[in-house]
């Protein structure tokens, strides 16, 4: 619920008070969240035993991992704004995180007691569910800087009114997550994700041929509630197949990964998506400017006539025919951005379609055992 209630949340302290606000509510949550930790969650069983058999903190693989995913995580917030490997900065950080995160895969792979178990990627369920989450995570997350973007920035929208049109895909969602979990009691799990990566991948596809700059409040809602139905029938069961095959030892490691590749998926769906719009934008103006010619008389009968509008209302001749091709090129502007938009909804479309074929390479699992026993 968390990452579709926040553009609302967010939406309306940026519109009634400051952007600053984002972060200082984190800070009673985490301080709640700290207290509950503190008295309500106790270690298992096999976690005692292991520390009290005095074994190691692997400190080079923390290491690894902290430099290895901050810099991969810098570079994919600064990399567009940089232009990426025009940028010496951005060059060394992939360098960095390159070597880190290699050096950390063969590292953990020879430990006792690992961070981060690399082994259990040889299990195929688990190593397929944790890429489909780390694609959840693109999806969700790109579909949630998309949607507001937009709409802010081509619409007019402010971003109270973003978030609220937003809000709705929230609700279906609550709906949705209790009835997934009856659903996978009875159903294979591979099934539910299949159907939830064809939904999702339609709901990107269907967002191509709907969005535009005259999309109006209610089809804004319509539409994200499309992109959210595909969600609820993909995190139980993503999760619960990543499960099959390992054991119950393993289950904190597994939850860990699982969710790590879910934040990560996030950080790189945030980056492509902005490379994208700023990238096909540049591309389809380069296109739509070929058109915006002297020699071209709807072009010019679009200006004299916008002048010539001008004009009546009291502006100036020259200001009013200096207006008339500023206003035509922001106009030029805005639909290559509307262009680029639909592009990078089509790439989230593909995206989902892979998975979707990919669901079915996944281990049967048996429904009434709880959803963990691979079926006979």
């Amino acid at each position: 619920m968390a990452p579709t209630i926040g553009p609302t949340l967010g939406g309306w302290i940026t519109f009634n008070y400051s952007w600053r606000w984002i972060f200082f509510i984190n800070l009673p949550v985490g301080v709640v969240t700290w207290f509950l930790v503190r008295h309500f969650v106790e270690d298992p069983p096999y976690l005692r035993r292991v520390k009290a058999a005095g074994v190691k903190l692997d400190y080079i693989g923390i290491a690894l991992l902290a430099l290895g995913i901050g810099a991969l995580q810098i570079l994919l917030d600064k990399g567009q704004e940089d232009d990426w490997f025009g940028s010496r900065f951005i060059t060394t950080l992939v360098v960095i995180a390159t070597v880190c995160l290699v050096s950390l895969v063969i590292w953990e792979w020879f430990q006792k007691a690992p961070i981060i178990d690399v082994r259990m990627f040889k299990n195929f369920n688990f190593a397929s569910a944790s890429l489909m989450m780390f694609t959840l995570g693109i999806l969700l997350f790109s579909g949630l800087v998309l949607m507001p973007q937009f709409l802010q920035t081509l619409v007019g929208y402010t971003s109270e009114l973003a978030g609220l049109a937003l809000s709705a895909g929230g609700l279906v969602l609550l709906i949705e997550m209790p009835i997934m979990g009856q659903l996978t009691t009875k159903v294979q799990a591979r099934y539910l994700i299949a159907f939830g990566w064809l939904a999702l991948s339609i709901a990107m596809f269907y967002s191509t041929r709907r969005i535009d700059l005259q999309i109006s409040f209610s089809a804004v809602t319509w539409l994200r509630i499309a992109q959210v139905i595909g969600l609820g029938f993909l995190f139980v069961p993503i999760t619960l197949v990543a499960y099959i095959g390992i054991s119950p030892e393993k289950n904190n490691a597994v939850a860990g990964i699982v969710n790590f590749m879910r934040n990560m998926g996030s950080s790189v769906g945030t980056s492509l998506v902005t490379t994208l719009i700023a990238r096909r934008s540049q591309f389809h103006q380069a296109r739509l400017v070929q058109n915006v010619r002297v020699d071209n008389p709807n072009f010019l009968d679009s200006v004299n006539g916008l002048t010539q509008h001008l004009a009546n209302s009291g502006v100036g001749r020259h200001e009013a025919q200096t207006q008339a091709y500023a206003r035509i090129y922001q106009s030029l502007q805005a639909h290559s951005a509307s262009l680029a938009y639909i592009d990078t909804f089509m790439v989230l479309a593909v995206g989902g379609a892979i998975m979707f074929w990919l669901a079915f390479l996944l281990k049967k699992n048996d429904p009434g055992g709880g959803g963990v026993r691979i079926a006979e």
